[in-house]
């Protein structure tokens, strides 16, 4: 799952071997737009009145993101649910200290993620789905066939250029790229040190889980199928 601010959530099932079997893209519009409307009145009312004069419009904006919250975590577990995953993976992450700048700073501090994972991980413990965290640390930067970084549209900054031309959903990119470091990191942490070392050494990119992507998980799963056969 790749929580995000233009598109609240998308979402990959896939398979360890690296084959996707379904995509999703969950986005209430409405509730955001409203929500945009109620800041934006908010920080008109603040503007001419003062901070203090806003404290009951912040209150109903707190109130429609919290229910937003709900709503994205019940469409992530019962899609999950759908297709019977084992476990639903999402980014760590950590804000904490980070100034926010620019255009959408304040739809920024906004953004649930927090919330939004505590909603998942109560449902899917309900329904005996396990969750899994890894490093968020360029899912959205790296293209997921490898071809390197990616630059954004500034017109549609959920719209990615690959280095070869490629135009793709840069939520989805990122999703596959989650999912893909899960099970990298499934695959070589129960490994005895030798044959980590082997699929490591015929395979660097996977040394990094910061800098892995989706097109490294089948390189990995088809070097460990030539050494178990051999």
């Amino acid at each position: 799952v790749d929580l995000g601010i233009n598109t609240d959530a998308v979402c990959s099932i896939m398979k360890a071997d690296g084959t996707i079997l379904a995509r999703k893209f969950i986005d209430f519009a409405s509730d955001k737009d409203r929500m945009i409307h109620a800041m934006n009145r908010t920080r008109r009312k603040q503007s001419k009145y003062g901070p203090k004069s806003a404290r009951g419009l912040w209150a109903y904006v707190k109130r429609l993101n919290e229910d937003r919250a709900k709503k994205i975590s019940a469409a992530i577990v019962e899609f999950a649910s759908q297709h019977s995953v084992d476990a639903i993976v999402m980014e760590h992450l950590d804000f904490k200290g980070c100034k926010k700048r620019g255009s959408k700073a304040q739809r920024l501090s906004m953004w649930n993620h927090g919330i939004i994972r505590e909603k998942v991980e109560q449902k899917a413990h309900l329904l005996g789905i396990r969750i899994a965290t890894i490093c968020a640390w360029k899912t959205s930067a790296l293209a997921f066939d490898g071809s390197g970084s990616v630059a954004r549209d500034d017109n549609n900054h959920a719209l990615a250029a690959f280095t070869t031309g490629k135009q793709y959903n840069c939520d989805l990119s990122a999703a596959y790229n989650i999912g893909a470091r899960y099970f990298i990191r499934e695959l070589l942490k129960p490994l005895p040190e030798t044959e980590r070392s082997s699929l490591e050494a015929k395979v660097p990119a996977v040394k990094r889980r910061t800098s892995c992507v989706y097109a490294d998980l089948l390189i990995l799963q088809n070097e460990y199928g030539c050494s178990k056969a051999a």
